[in-house]
């Protein structure tokens, strides 16, 4: 189920709020300018399903917020179970990051954890299938893939190019809770 739990800033070990409530999720997060929605994930994928594959199957769905975003490619970023770089793939987006350009996912499978920096604390959000994340251009965040990854998401751009991490230096990213504990 996805959550959302909001630390404190000054007390990152403190935790603000903790909810399963879609509705709430939403408002939350809309207030600190995230786009969140649950979508229809409803296609069972072939574990060796690829890129084309999975893009055709949620079509209906991107094509309509690429339209309404301006969004000009998508891609899938998978990641199987047991996948032997998943340890290094995980450390790659553990550090408190920006990027130039939306970032927007929808989990087709499995689940991730994005947190999500405000002016006073930081917002965990454990995405799962069905989740759409649009994260704005200039937001510090960073996202947690778990120590036993599994997940599957579609990524919509503008240009790949602006998706490219510019890392803060701050260390926040170590001092909230990871996805695993």
């Amino acid at each position: 189920m996805t959550r959302l739990t909001h630390y404190a800033l000054e007390q990152p070990r403190r935790l603000v709020e903790d909810t399963e409530d879609a509705k709430r999720i939403e408002q939350v997060l809309a207030g600190i300018g995230i786009r969140y929605e649950r979508w229809p994930a409803e296609v069972a994928l072939a574990d060796d399903a690829g890129q084309e594959e999975v893009l055709r199957a949620y079509a209906k769905e991107t094509d309509r917020l690429m339209t309404e975003c301006g969004y000009r490619t998508a891609d899938v970023i998978r990641l199987a179970k047991g996948a032997a770089n998943a340890a290094e793939l995980r450390a790659r987006f553990l550090d408190e990051h920006i990027h130039d350009e939306d970032e927007v996912r929808f989990f087709v499978e499995g689940r991730g954890a994005f947190y999500l920096r405000g002016e006073i604390g930081v917002h965990r959000v454990i995405c799962e299938r069905g989740d759409l994340l649009g994260v704005p251009a200039g937001t510090r965040h960073w996202f947690d893939m778990g120590a036993a990854p599994h997940f599957c998401a579609i990524r919509l751009f503008t240009d790949p190019a602006g998706w490219v991490a510019r890392f803060t230096s701050d260390k926040v990213a170590g001092t909230i809770p990871r996805i695993d504990g």
